[in-house]
């Protein structure tokens, strides 16, 4: 009975760690990626889409990203979505971009990011730890369960938030050297 809550807590933590995975696509690392454009919206007959589902995005070398909408019409607001967005790129009539070199202090401003964004996703983390022994407190309290069961099951609990914020800081870890990397 209990491994369920403790399996679904395993999922929920999963959930966090890919969620910091998706979050960590849109960080330039100074290699082109089409995932870089995914949180840029341009206004599209009235409501705010994404750029890549408005237009075709491709790599053809790896400091190039092309982006070539399926709409002529689209190009000026697409060029200004762009150009407001963090990303630090500048369209060259939008057909293609060259991703520049990330200078030092950009990168750090890059790895602080990153371990806030980490940060964030470790406090979801023990939030769930927090949900998962809060239901153990009323479990205990609604029915006659042993409190060495109690204590078992908050051990696996503890021991999975351990490596499940192991692994997110594995993620972390990787991303900063992705950064850092020249």
């Amino acid at each position: 009975m209990y491994e369920d809550e403790l399996k679904h807590l395993s999922e929920k933590m999963d959930k966090s760690i890919q969620a910091l995975r998706n979050e960590f696509t849109s960080i330039r690392t100074g290699q082109a990626s089409p995932s870089l454009l995914d949180r840029v919206f341009v206004d599209y007959y009235g409501s705010k889409t994404p750029v890549t589902q408005v237009a075709s995005v491709t790599v053809p070398e790896a400091r190039m990203l092309v982006v070539q909408p399926w709409d002529k019409g689209i190009l000026k607001d697409i060029e200004k979505a762009i150009n407001m967005s963090d990303l630090g790129l500048v369209p060259m009539n939008l057909i293609r971009m060259a991703i520049p070199q990330l200078t030092e202090q950009r990168r750090k401003d890059l790895v602080k990011v990153v371990n806030k964004k980490a940060e964030e996703a470790k406090v979801a983390i023990r939030n769930i730890r927090r949900d998962g022994n809060v239901f153990l407190k009323k479990e205990e309290k609604n029915s006659d369960i042993s409190k060495d069961v109690i204590k078992d099951m908050e051990d696996k609990i503890q021991k999975l938030t351990d490596q499940k914020i192991k692994d997110l800081e594995a993620v972390t870890d990787k991303k900063v050297k992705e950064i850092l990397s020249v």
